[in-house]
Order: structure tokens, then sequence, then C-alpha cells
């Protein structure tokens, strides 16, 4: 799979996702730091990854802007421990795979999928 770590996630989840086979760049270290959301998503659909963001703003653009997306992985989770990041990213790859096209908010406790509103 392709994703683009937002630079408001752990950096660590991108050695994760390398270790496990996948296709991962990270804005602030592959792209510029400075990137406006609206172009980190642009940036997602024209190179077909799936976002992954600590950022409720993506939210936004998603489902009031209808901005295009190919799948949003938000993490609100309220810890920073990596372990708990690793955990809850491992559940939605692997029980959630069909739905990574999706807009996934994932907490500690749950994770929600929600209509594909703002896709091409």
């Amino acid at each position: 799979m392709r994703f683009l770590v937002d630079a408001s996630s752990d950096a660590r989840l991108v050695g994760y996702l390398r270790g496990l086979g996948h296709d991962v760049t990270r804005v602030g270290a592959d792209h510029p730091g400075s990137l406006r959301d609206v172009a980190v998503l642009s940036l997602a659909v024209q190179e077909q990854r799936i976002l992954i963001t600590d950022d409720r703003d993506f939210g936004e653009l998603v489902f009031r802007r209808l901005q295009p997306h190919s799948g949003v992985i938000y993490l609100r989770l309220e810890t920073t421990k990596i372990a708990a990041r690793i955990g809850r990213l491992n559940d939605v790859l692997t029980n959630y795979s069909n739905h990574l096209d999706h807009f996934i908010t994932v907490t500690l406790r749950s994770v929600r999928v929600r209509s594909r509103a703002g896709t091409e």
C-alpha cells in the first residue's frame, strides 16, 4: 500500500510501515513541511496515497469542503506512546483493509469508518 504520513503524525510510523513493506512518504521529510492541509490532501490524491494524520482539520476538508481524497486515517489518540499508535494503526490495517479509501477515525477504543465523501 501507499501512504503519506502528515507532519502532525509521529515520524516513527514511517519506519513501521516501511518495515511492513509499504511505500511511505512523509510531509516534512519527503515533501515540504510548510504545505497547507489542502495541498497535503491533494498530494495524497495525486500520488494515490492514504493519508495518515493527527490533524482533525482534514475532516473539515473532506466532509464540509468535499475535497477529494484517496483515504484518510485520522489518529485521534490521546497518547504519544508509539506502541499504542502502532497497535491502533495495525488494527486498522488488519481489520479495515477493505475501507482504507474511506475516512477512518481511530481512537484508543474505537474505529469509525465514514462514507467516501470527497473521493474522486
